[in-house]
C-alpha cells in the first residue's frame, strides 16, 4: 500500500459488512457515529483509514473506497474481549461518563489494550508518508499517539476525544492513569468536545506528569508542547437537509404519523441502547405524566428507537432487559386497544428512515445523562426545514453548548424533565419557529466541514490539510448525487448484521 499524507486512525473501518453487487465496499453510517461525522471530509480529501474491519482473526484484504485507502487491523476473540469489550467499554466508557455505571478495573484488560494500541500504531507508521498528519480518534486508542511518536517522530499527530473527559477526581480512580494520560499527550494537538475537558486534562497533566499546563497548552517535563482545545463536532447539514426534503421521505413521514394513529403530539427519541443515554429516566418521566393525567394516550404517543449496542457486554444486556420490562409495564398499565402508550423499536434504521422520523416528531427528546456531543440533536434540527418541532435537550450533552435555544433540562431531575416535556409540547408555534430558526442558523455556520477545518488548521498551521476542504455550509460538489449509495446504507437487514461500532 502506498503511503498517505493524511491518515485517520479509528477503532472501526467505515465499511458495510457486505460488498455491493459490483464488489465495491460502501460507507457504514450510524446515528451520531464517527463515520457519519467524517464521511463528507474524506469523500473529498485523499487519505488512508486504519481500523478494525469487524471480523475476528487475520485482517482481510479490502478494496479502497474511492480515494480513501483502507488499512485493516486484525483482532482476535481474546483481544476483542480484553481491548474493546473490556478496557475500552467496561473501564474507560463508564469512567468517562460520570461513572453512571461503575467502571471495572481488570489488569488483564489493560495488557490487551496496550498490545492492540501498539498494533494500531505500527500499522499507521507503515502507511504514513514522511511528515504526514495522523488523526487518531477516540478513547479506544488513547495510547496510539505516544506509541506513534516513538515509532515515527517525524509525524504530525492529532488526537480527538469524541466522548466526555471526566473530572480529575474520577480519572484518578484509574489504576493506569499516568500511562493513559501520557498516551494522549503523545499528540501535538488533543481536541475535545467541550472546554471543560481541556481544563480537566490540564489539571491532571500538572498533577501526574509534572507539566506546566493551561487550558490550551501543556508543556511537558521534556520541553515538548502539546496544544489542547475544544472543537465541537458537527454533521453534514446540507446532506441531512437534502435527505429530509426528498419526496419519498416526506411521504414516509406522513405514513408514520398515520401508522401511529394520527396523535396530536409525537415524542421521539433515537439513541444507541446505552446506560448513558438516560432512557430509563425518560421512561419514568413519561410514565408519571400518564399516571398523573397530565397527558393522555389518546392524543400523545412516545416513539423510542434504541439501536442495539455492545450486546456481548453484560451491563448492556441487563439494560435492554430493564428497558423492555419497563416499556411492557407502561403499555400494560396505560395503553389501550390499538393505542400503545410507547412504541419501542430495538433495531437500526437507515438514514432515510431517520429523516422521516425527525420530520414526524413534534418533540425530539434527547436527554443523555452524559454525552460528548450527541449528533442526533443536530440532525433533528437540520431536518426541520419547516421550522416546526421542539428539541428537549440534556444540559449534559455537548450539543447543549451550541443549541441553547432548545428546551434544556437536567435529566437526573425527573420532575424537571416532566415539566420541560410539557413546556415543549405546549409551546406556541411562533416560539418554536424562533427557537428552531436560531438553531438552524447556528448549524449552517458550524457544520462538519467547519469542525474539520478548525481542527486541521490548529493541527497543521501550514493550512495544507484544511485548504483541501470546501467552505462550511457551501454547496455539495457535483456528482454527489451519484455517490448516494455510498452515503445511505442499502437496507435495514444489512445494518442488523453489523458488529459493534
Amino acid at each position: 500500500m502506498r503511503q498517505s499524507s493524511l491518515v485517520v486512525v479509528a477503532n472501526r473501518l467505515p465499511l458495510d459488512d457486505n460488498a455491493a453487487p459490483d464488489g465495491a465496499c460502501e460507507w457504514r453510517r450510524s446515528p451520531g457515529g464517527l463515520t457519519s461525522a467524517l464521511h463528507t471530509i474524506l469523500e473529498q480529501t485523499p487519505a488512508t483509514w486504519v481500523g478494525w474491519a469487524g471480523g475476528l482473526g487475520p485482517a482481510p484484504a479490502l478494496p479502497d473506497i474511492g480515494s480513501l485507502r483502507i488499512r485493516p487491523v486484525a483482532l482476535s476473540e481474546a483481544e476483542l474481549r480484553g481491548y474493546y469489550e473490556g478496557f475500552a467499554n467496561s473501564t474507560l466508557w463508564p469512567l468517562y461518563h460520570d461513572a453512571v455505571e461503575p467502571p471495572v478495573f481488570d489488569r488483564d484488560w489493560w495488557e490487551t489494550y496496550q498490545a492492540v494500541n501498539l498494533r494500531f500504531a505500527q500499522a499507521t507508521a507503515e502507511v504514513a508518508e514522511r511528515g504526514a498528519a495522523v488523526w487518531v480518534q477516540d478513547y479506544h486508542l488513547s495510547l496510539v499517539p505516544r506509541y506513534l511518536r516513538e515509532l515515527r517522530p517525524d509525524l504530525l499527530i492529532g488526537f480527538f476525544l469524541h466522548v466526555p473527559f471526566p473530572p480529575p477526581e474520577l480519572f484518578m480512580q484509574l489504576p493506569r492513569r499516568v500511562e493513559l494520560l501520557s498516551g494522549m499527550v503523545g499528540a501535538d494537538l488533543v481536541g475535545f468536545q467541550r472546554p471543560q475537558a481541556a481544563h480537566n486534562v490540564a489539571q491532571l497533566a500538572a498533577k501526574l506528569l509534572a507539566a506546566q499546563a493551561t487550558d490550551d497548552q501543556i508543556t511537558l517535563a521534556d520541553g515538548r508542547v502539546v496544544r489542547t482545545g475544544a472543537f465541537p463536532v458537527s454533521i453534514d447539514v446540507a446532506e441531512m437537509q437534502s435527505l429530509a426534503r426528498r419526496p419519498a421521505v416526506v411521504t414516509r413521514a406522513r405514513q408514520l404519523r398515520h401508522d401511529l394513529g394520527e396523535p396530536r403530539r409525537v415524542l421521539l427519541s433515537v439513541d444507541r441502547l446505552d446506560y448513558t443515554k438516560g432512557i430509563e429516566h425518560r421512561l419514568t418521566a413519561y410514565s408519571e405524566l400518564l399516571r398523573d393525567g397530565r397527558i393522555k394516550v389518546r392524543d400523545t404517543c412516545m416513539l423510542q428507537v434504541a439501536v442495539p449496542s455492545r450486546e456481548r457486554v453484560d451491563s448492556y444486556r441487563a439494560l435492554r432487559d430493564r428497558i423492555e420490562g419497563e416499556v411492557g409495564r407502561i403499555n400494560g398499565e396505560y395503553g389501550r386497544v390499538g393505542e400503545a402508550a410507547i412504541h419501542y423499536l430495538n433495531q437500526p434504521f437507515d438514514r432515510a428512515e431517520l429523516a422521516a422520523l425527525y420530520r414526524t416528531a413534534d418533540v425530539m427528546v434527547v436527554t443523555p445523562l452524559r454525552d460528548g456531543m450527541n449528533l442526533v440533536a443536530k440532525e433533528f434540527v437540520a431536518a426541520r426545514e419547516d421550522g416546526a418541532g421542539a428539541l428537549v435537550l440534556s444540559e449534559f450533552a455537548g450539543s447543549a453548548d451550541e443549541l441553547q435555544h432548545a428546551f434544556l433540562v437536567n435529566p437526573h431531575d425527573v420532575d424537571g424533565l416532566k415539566d420541560t416535556l410539557l413546556r415543549a409540547m405546549r409551546a406556541e408555534p411562533a416560539d418554536l419557529r424562533a427557537r428552531m430558526g436560531a438553531m438552524r442558523e447556528h448549524l449552517r455556520g458550524h457544520d462538519i466541514i467547519a469542525w474539520a477545518r478548525a481542527y486541521l488548521s490548529a493541527l497543521d498551521h501550514s493550512g495544507r490539510l484544511a485548504n483541501q476542504l470546501p467552505p462550511a455550509g457551501g454547496p455539495k460538489p457535483r456528482g454527489a448525487a451519484a455517490k448516494a449509495r455510498a452515503i445511505i446504507p442499502r437496507s435495514r437487514s444489512v445494518a442488523r448484521r453489523r458488529p459493534p461500532a
